[in-house]
């Protein structure tokens, strides 16, 4: 399984169609809120084989951080150990490019997750699409 900076439109499709299956089928987020408008300034990842995408993120500048969005895995591949390899990926890149602080907002049912690569959580619970979030943070200097 493959993970790599989503570099050709073929493999930005490959991501968009990850999401459309996660979130908005899967977890019904509505198509004008998953498409923000930000797909075309931000860095996509694609994970997966020959035979189908199973994976993808992005990651945005958010003033001096690097902020983690659209993380996503396919039901077929989750528990796989590919989520951690995807966000250890997203992790390097922004390393490499400079930034000391990578965040994101969290599901809640996701934190043990990103705790487990080292993310800390912090302030309220809010919602973003109708799903309770948590902002967490992460030092990669």
């Amino acid at each position: 399984m493959k993970v790599a900076v989503a570099r050709t439109a073929a493999d930005r499709a490959a991501c968009f169609a990850v999401r459309e299956a996660v979130f908005m089928r899967e977890q019904g987020v509505p198509p004008d809120e998953e498409w923000d408008g930000l797909d075309e300034v931000c860095t996509h990842f694609l994970a997966g084989d020959a035979d189908a995408p199973a994976g993808c993120a992005r990651l945005a500048s958010e003033g001096e951080a690097a902020k983690v969005q659209r993380v996503a895995v396919m039901p077929s591949h989750r528990g796989t150990g590919l989520g951690a390899r995807l966000l250890r990926a997203v992790l390097d890149h922004a390393r490499q490019a400079g930034f000391r602080v990578v965040v994101l907002d969290s599901q809640v049912q996701a934190i043990g997750f990103y705790e487990k690569l080292g993310f800390r959580a912090h302030g309220p619970e809010f919602l973003d699409a109708g799903i309770r979030h948590r902002a967490m943070s992460l030092s990669v200097s």
